[in-house]
C-alpha cells in the first residue's frame, strides 16, 4: 500500500480538523447562503458532511454494497441531521475524529488491500480515498467558497489547506 494505515487515518483526521476550523469561522448569518436556487445552502452542505463519512466508511469496512441499507442509512442520517441546529452539526462533525479512528481501527493492512465492489472494484484503501477522503476535500472546498461568498472575505489559503489563520 502506498499509504500506511496510520497515514490514511491521519489524512482523514486532518480533513475533520480543517472542517472544524472552518466551522469556527462560520456565523449564523452564513448558514442560509445558497449560491443559486438549485444548489445546497451552507447548512444543507453541513448536514451532508455530518453524515457522509460514517455512511461511506461503514460500507467500505463491511466490504459489500447493498443498495437498500445504503439508501436507508442516507435517508435516516440526513433526516437526523436536518433536526440539528448549528451547534449539533458542529458536534456531529467533531465526533467524526473518534468515528473514523474507531471504524478503521480493526482493519489490517491485508483488510485494506482486499478488493471490494462499491461503485466499482477497488481495494478498501482506494475506496476510502475515493469515497471519503476525496469527498472531504471537495466538500470542504465548497464550504470554504460558500463562507467566502457569504461575507468571510478574510479567509485565505491557510484556512482552507492548513486549517489555521497563520503558520
Amino acid at each position: 500500500m502506498v499509504l500506511t494505515k496510520e497515514e490514511l487515518v491521519s489524512a482523514l483526521l486532518g480533513e475533520v480538523r480543517i472542517l472544524n476550523h472552518l466551522l469556527s469561522k462560520t456565523g449564523d448569518d452564513q448558514l442560509a447562503y445558497r449560491p443559486s436556487e438549485k444548489q445546497r445552502s451552507t447548512v444543507e452542505l453541513l448536514q451532508y458532511l455530518s453524515v457522509m463519512p460514517g455512511i461511506h466508511l461503514r460500507a467500505i469496512v463491511e466490504g459489500k454494497f447493498d443498495i437498500e441499507p445504503w439508501k436507508t442509512a442516507w435517508t435516516n442520517g440526513l433526516a437526523n441531521a436536518r433536526t440539528m441546529d448549528f451547534d449539533g452539526l458542529k458536534s456531529a462533525i467533531a465526533a467524526q475524529e473518534a468515528e473514523v479512528a474507531e471504524l478503521l481501527a480493526p482493519l489490517t493492512d491485508t483488510d485494506l488491500q482486499a478488493e471490494i465492489d462499491l461503485f466499482g472494484k477497488a481495494s478498501r484503501a482506494v475506496a476510502i480515498i475515493r469515497l471519503v477522503l476525496n469527498h472531504y476535500v471537495a466538500y470542504r472546498m465548497q464550504f470554504f467558497l460558500y463562507l467566502k461568498a457569504s461575507g468571510r472575505e478574510e479567509l485565505g489559503t491557510l484556512n482552507l489547506w492548513r486549517g489555521s489563520d497563520t503558520f
